[in-house]
């Protein structure tokens, strides 16, 4: 899998691929990341990749053609037809389900926009995919690749200490799209509050339904949107049903 990241700032990826539980992606080569500065792809002494907006206004626009030259010299290394993402508050919002789309693909072509955004022909000519991580604006597209970028990599073969590790986490298929119980670790006690009790008992039936009745009830009170999608989706039973309406 490779990821090219069409950056004006590649030197913030760099301690990206060095730290952390991901590092391994990079180092194991499961995840390849290459950066490419669109400066590279212009001549002239300031390099510009960016112009005033026609029509007026605040800001400046990142132009086409610095992007599409940097796209092809990729396309040249690659010698694939990647696909060409945005990231933009325009797009969608990234979810697992995309990351999981994206951890088994070939990787992509990223844009990390600048400036009040990119020249709109740009944009209908060549990007494939524009993703948004929330209703918020960043100052660049960097954070957002990294984001995409780590959420793939953790997903990837043996990098994850415990490869099954990932099944448990909020959101995934394996728990039904419900986000992800409490946990607890050493001491025992702590600053006057204890560990449940049920999670010390060894009985594992006991302890999985109250983690399930624990991601139910999360569930419902942070983001009931994700509940309904679980019950339209067929995963809850009568005994979830029936906890429910008991804590409702």
């Amino acid at each position: 899998m490779r990821f090219d990241v069409i950056t004006l700032f590649p030197e913030l990826f760099e301690p990206f691929t060095r730290a952390g539980i991901t590092r391994r992606a990079f180092e194991s080569g499961a995840v390849e990341l290459h950066c490419f500065n669109p400066r590279d792809a212009v001549s002239g002494t300031y390099r510009r990749v960016d112009d005033r907006p026609f029509g007026g206004g605040p800001g400046m626009v990142f132009m086409s053609q610095p992007l599409l030259d940097s796209v092809n010299a990729i396309r040249q290394q690659r010698q694939d037809q990647a696909p060409v993402v945005l990231f933009s508050p325009l797009g969608g919002r990234l979810d697992h389900a995309a990351v999981q789309g994206w951890s088994d693909s070939a990787g992509a072509i990223l844009i990390c926009g600048r400036y009040e955004g990119v020249d709109q022909r740009f944009i209908d000519a060549h990007v494939d995919v524009q993703i948004s991580l929330g209703d918020f604006v960043l100052s660049g597209g960097e954070i957002a690749a990294m984001a995409l970028i780590d959420a793939v990599a953790r997903l990837q073969p043996g990098v994850l200490g415990d490869q099954d590790s990932h099944h448990f986490d909020s959101f995934n298929p394996a728990l039904d799209g419900l986000l992800d119980c409490p946990h607890y670790t050493r001491p025992e006690h702590w600053q006057g509050q204890s560990v449940p009790s049920v999670l010390l008992s060894g009985n594992h039936q006991e302890i999985a339904l109250w983690r399930r009745r624990q991601r139910l009830e999360a569930t419902a009170a942070l983001r009931p949107e994700l509940l309904e999608r679980a019950r339209q989706g067929g995963a809850l039973d009568s005994q979830d049903e029936a906890f429910l309406r008991g804590i409702g």
